[in-house]
């Protein structure tokens, strides 16, 4: 039977969608690209083995004619796809509206050559509607996308391969450069930088407590003898001194609490009030870089971790597309979000008149809407069934494209400047009290920039003051003197990144997510509480590329790069010359590399200078290691190297710790003390993997003396010969369990815990909380902990207890994890089915599905969903990729044949043809 195949690139995408369909339509995934550039050696073919230019996969001499190939994970899924074709009578591309979705779609074309009628049919939502608007509007492909795609792609391996070879010879194998990840690592270095360059200033200040009508509030020291008083932006960060010029007065510690004795002895008296009328906007609807943004500071979510969420729920129809720089809402999308806001919170929030916001990030590309709630009415959060993550990432969103269509938030400013007499010789001081009063909350009252839940925003907004008027005398209750220190500027956080990023106009949004985990995995950083802390491997490798490829590593060179990739994709700039003029000629790429590669010294370019050091930082083939020249006993000259432990960073490597770490390494090991038991004398010792104690030396009799890390947050100056022992002997025995077997006290490698064993090899674990000591614990206490709810993977707590099935030892539990709600029993665990949630799961059906999970021996810790899987997101450089850079919609146009191409499927410009927009 004749049938039309449609081509989307994931099988969630291609199961939504299937339902919105007619009966003679088949829907087949391509699972992201199905042919890409070669990534090593064993998929180059054997036609292309010889040539030099194969491994780089362009030929560079031959117009820049890219080798692509079929990786081995994919043959399978073309010829399925290949198969499907054989009985269509019509093949629609429906991959992404995107550059990206348009040169996966070109791709496809090229590989099946269909005999049959060829269509495009884009879309920015999976809903029925909006399927059956793409079914009546498809087009031809548009080959100014795929050519800004294909030069894109082009360009990032030209800059990865000629540079990453490089780094390997100079710096460490392994590493790479790329023409965003290098930039974005120089950021963090240069952030890095500024931290050890940092001089902290102290400065002293008052506040008092005061009261007035039965209404308590604190104000803050501003003036003494008209002079205004230093806070922490009127010191200079380099020299931790006031700034030059600086017209203000510095409290030392005496002259503050001297102050405060004359201040709490004089009468309080109301100079000044004001208050002021402000308007607060709600901010435009999400971007895929404000999506990020905010999900990391509001979610704590990863820039991957969001990208898959927001695929997850576009797939699966609960979100419009969610890579795009627009904020433009269509008028059915203001429609529904208007309806929201009238049935929610009355129509006294709405805006007066519908709102539009324009983009105001450079080289923004405007061809999709905002990410919003899919469909011509808004489903609710309540109403999704959704759940975890999935459910938390879609209130964001749904909040903040309701809120952009809410009236705005009226508040009032509130200032009073109160004057203390402090006596004769200090003369008045002068104390202001802010506040803020919300007159109307607005769009306040779905959402609120940077806070998770509005209403507790609301309160914390709204920072109210008695009703004073000057002359006013308030009454003082206390005056506290206070100490502060100024701050380094803080570590980017992946939000903080992002946005420098887009501001700066580097890279596309949509490959923010595959930049940042790459940066991580290469480790050139590490995310450690929500900040990126470049690696000592990070600054050597940026110094290298800003002494030799300053252009590379240069922010406004790499905006404007992309800019010209932009312009490619309009038509305004040719790809072929500027691929020729970026890497080829006196000043391209090729020739600086091979001109500077015999000048680059590898002694050097693995040597990180950080001023302040009695020795020099090394890259090494395991890490980063100190060396430092000694005169050794005979006199000759010795280098002396010690490994860093990777908990130390180059912010926080001062002239101390170096010292410490190198004389360790001179004298041996630095005993603590005796071990009164053994005889043996105990060590503090520093590895890669931080501090950490030993029992004795090592010897032959005692290859692997016991050892201890020191808890989380220990310092090791702090550490006694009784707590070093203490560790050493651990597990403690705390006492026996009332139901029988034995409860220990130990320190894993999740950190300190409690455990009961049963016997028998069963045994229950409960992590130590806060105020515990693993030192100290008792058995009452151990035996408290065990009580509670065990904590599943990441510290979740069973959400409920759904009973023991008849005949089994342990019981089911319901958990909510990353992955959506799952049940688990022992070590098997099993995902709900889309549809079940919390309240309708049953001891039943729970018994089920984890029989059938165990029965397919994949019983793993880990809970994932029954449902197909989004694919996996990443940048541009993975040939798996279903990561794409923001496109344009083109109106529809008649078929034609595929463009011409050579025979290694790349464009002829005589192919091209330039669709462009209707009455253009």
């Amino acid at each position: 039977m004749a049938h039309t195949l449609v081509i989307v690139e994931s099988p969630t995408k291609a199961k939504t969608i299937r339902g919105y369909l007619p009966k003679d339509f088949r829907v087949e995934a391509s699972m992201g690209h199905v042919r890409d550039l070669p990534n090593n050696a064993s998929e180059i073919p054997a036609a292309h083995k010889g040539e030099k230019w194969a491994n780089l996969g362009v030929n560079t001499a031959n117009d820049f004619e890219p080798l692509y190939v079929v990786p081995k994970d994919k043959k399978k899924v073309v010829k399925e796809l290949k198969d499907a074709l054989k009985g269509a009578e019509r093949l629609l591309l429906a991959t992404d509206e995107d550059r990206e979705g348009e040169s996966i779609s070109w791709h496809l074309l090229q590989l099946l050559s269909p005999k049959v009628e060829v269509k495009r049919m884009v879309f920015h939502e999976i809903t029925k509607e909006a399927i059956g608007r793409a079914l009546e509007s498809t087009r031809e492909l548009d080959m100014e996308l795929v050519h800004a795609q294909e030069t894109r792609r082009i360009l990032d391996r030209l800059v990865g391969y000629t540079l990453s070879p490089l780094l390997w010879k100079k710096v460490a194998w392994g590493l790479s450069a790329g023409r965003v990840q290098s930039v974005a690592v120089r950021l963090l270095v240069q952030r890095e930088r500024a931290r050890r360059a940092f001089r902290s200033g102290s400065y002293w200040d008052l506040k008092a407590r005061l009261s007035h009508g039965g209404l308590r509030f604190e104000a803050k020291l501003s003036q003494v003898k008209g002079e205004r008083i230093a806070g922490g932006s009127d010191f200079d960060e380099s020299t931790g001194a006031l700034k030059t010029g600086s017209k203000v007065r510095l409290l030392a510690e005496n002259e503050a609490r001297s102050l405060v004795a004359a201040v709490e002895a004089g009468p309080w008296r109301v100079t000044a009030v004001e208050e002021k009328p402000t308007v607060r906007k709600p901010v435009p609807p999400f971007t895929t870089s404000t999506l990020q943004q905010e999900a990391n500071r509001k979610l704590r979510l990863s820039a991957r971790e969001t990208m898959r969420t927001a695929q997850a729920l576009y797939e699966r129809g609960f979100i419009t597309y969610m890579r795009t720089d627009s904020v433009h809402l269509s008028d059915q999308a203001i429609n529904a979000a208007r309806s929201c806001v009238a049935v929610r919170y009355g129509k006294e929030f709405l805006s007066p008149a519908p709102r539009q916001f324009t983009t105001k990030a450079r080289n923004a590309q405007e061809a999709h809407e905002a990410i919003r709630p899919a469909g011509e009415s808004f489903r609710t959060p309540a109403d999704t069934g959704l759940d975890g993550r999935d459910l938390s990432l879609y209130e964001l969103i749904w909040k903040r494209t309701v809120a952009s269509q809410m009236a705005d938030a009226r508040l009032t400013m509130l200032a009073v400047d109160l004057e203390a007499a402090a006596g004769s010789a200090e003369g008045p001081a002068l104390f202001r009290a802010s506040g803020k009063r919300i007159d109307f909350a607005g769009f306040f009252r779905a959402y609120v920039e940077g806070s998770d839940d509005p209403d507790a925003a609301l309160e914390g907004q709204e920072v109210l003051l008695p009703a004073l008027k000057v002359g006013d005398a308030p009454a003082g209750e206390a005056v506290e003197a206070l100490g502060h220190h100024t701050q380094p500027p803080a570590r980017f956080s992946e939000a903080a990144l992002v946005k420098m990023l887009e501001k700066e106009g580097i890279g596309r949004p949509s490959t923010y997510a595959s930049i940042i985990g790459t940066i991580v995995d290469r480790g050139y950083a590490t995310l450690q509480n929500n900040s990126l802390t470049p690696s000592f491997t990070a600054f050597a490798v940026t110094a290298l590329l800003e002494e030799h490829f300053p252009d590379l590593v240069d922010t406004s060179f790499t905006a404007r790069m992309e800019s010209s990739l932009d312009e490619i994709s309009t038509g305004k700039v040719e790809w072929l010359p500027y691929l020729e003029g970026f890497y080829k000629g006196e000043k391209g790429l090729e020739t600086q590399v091979l001109q500077r590669e015999g000048d680059i010294d590898p002694g050097v370019s693995r040597t990180v200078e950080l001023e302040g050091l009695p020795c020099v930082v090394r890259i090494g083939r395991f890490g980063a290691y100190l060396e430092k020249k000694r005169v050794a006993d005979d006199g000759s000259e010795e280098l002396l190297k010690a490994t860093l432990p990777v908990e130390i960073t180059p912010a926080d490597l001062d002239a101390d710790r170096a010292e410490l770490i190198l004389k360790q390494k001179a004298d041996g090991p630095e005993s603590i003390g005796v071990d009164p038991e053994t005889g043996e004398a105990v060590y503090l010792l520093f590895g890669q993997y931080g501090p950490y104690l030993q029992l004795g030396q090592a010897s032959e009799a005692t290859p692997k003396p016991k050892r201890a890390s020191l808890p989380k947050g220990s310092k090791p100056d702090d550490m006694t010969l009784e707590d070093a022992l203490g560790l050493l002997r651990l597990p403690r025995h705390l006492g026996e369990h009332p139901e029988g077997g034995k409860v220990q006290a130990g320190l894993g490698r999740f950190g300190p815990y409690v455990v009961h064993d049963k016997g028998k090899g069963e045994k229950d674990y409960r992590s130590l909380k806060g105020d515990d000591d693993v030192l100290a614990i008792g058995l009452s206490r151990a035996l408290e902990l065990l009580a509670e709810p065990k904590r599943g993977r990441g510290g979740r707590t069973a959400l409920k207890d759904l009973g023991t099935p008849k005949g089994a030892e342990e019981a089911i539990q319901l958990f909510n994890g990353p992955y959506g709600l799952y049940v688990k029993q022992g070590k098997v665990n099993a995902s709900l089915p889309e549809g079940t949630t919390a309240d309708t799961i049953t001891l039943e059906q729970a018994v089920e599905l984890l029989a059938a999970k165990a029965a397919s021996g994949k019983g793993s810790s880990r809970a994932r969903p029954t449902r197909a899987a989004a694919p996996k997101v990443s940048g541009a450089k993975t040939p798996k990729s279903a990561s794409k850079a923001s496109g344009s919609a083109k109106p529809a146009k008649p078929a034609t044949k595929p463009p011409v191409t050579t025979k290694t499927g790349r464009l002829r410009a005589s192919a091209v043809r330039v669709i462009k927009p209707a009455g253009s």
